[in-house]
């Protein structure tokens, strides 16, 4: 074996795993809490945080953030864990809490939406001691302000323009965190960690869409079974 050569474990229940792009492998990574953090999931999918070699996962979603979906995740995850707390709607000692309740189940970092004002974030700042992660959705977001009120490292999510809004933060920020989508295909990966993304979060596909592949496989298995019964 060579020396930098890694071993790997694999048993046959184990081995349909969600793999992210390997593209990811060459950010530098985020070192949290002495975890160093390189692919993010981006998933609330309990069965696909479970079935992945990601290094951490992303629980945001597009609901009020409740505590038995964090505790949930945060129990069922065998990787760190970056808790959306709201941001939007959900504001002030809300996400406080939320961020407390997050903190206390064991998640790595907190997640605020990119509409969060200055004193939601100075709010959770006061309450936690782990990472606030501030999401930029456009190069007119006001990083200053989220900053300046405790955010010590930005989620950028810019579409189409991911890679270019991670660019200009790394302008203007140059020592500062970065976690940004790289999309589907290698080649956006590999622009997005060249503009300066630290981490990279990555979409995998749907549980239904899983199921599909697995689903024509085994159909596939049937038919070329009942061909040789025939022949």
């Amino acid at each position: 074996m060579k020396a930098n050569e890694i071993p790997e474990i694999m048993t046959p229940l184990r081995q349909d795993i969600i793999k992210l792009p390997e593209a990811i492998r060459t950010c530098s990574g985020i070192r949290i809490f002495g975890k160093k953090i390189k692919a993010i999931i981006y998933t609330t999918d309990i069965a696909i945080i479970r079935n992945t070699d990601a290094d951490a996962v992303i629980a945001v979603y597009p609901f009020t953030p409740h505590p038995t979906i964090t505790k949930s995740i945060t129990e069922a995850a065998d990787i760190p864990v970056f808790c959306g707390v709201g941001g939007g709607r959900t504001q002030g000692p809300r996400s406080a809490q939320m961020s407390l309740f997050a903190e206390s189940q064991g998640a790595i970092g907190v997640v605020v939406n990119a509409p969060t004002p200055r004193e939601t974030i100075a709010a959770i700042k006061e309450t936690i001691d782990i990472p606030i992660i501030a999401t930029i959705t456009s190069v007119y977001t006001d990083v200053d302000e989220k900053i300046e009120a405790g955010a010590s490292i930005l989620n950028v999510s810019g579409g189409k323009e991911t890679a270019e809004v991670v660019r200009v933060m790394r302008e203007r920020y140059p020592d500062i965190p970065i976690i940004a989508t790289g999309g589907p295909t290698d080649e956006g990966i590999i622009e997005t960690i060249k503009a300066g993304a630290n981490a990279i979060t990555y979409t995998p596909p749907s549980n239904g869409e899983l199921f599909s592949k697995k689903m024509e496989k085994y159909r596939l298995i049937e038919k070329e079974a009942a061909e040789q019964i025939d022949d």
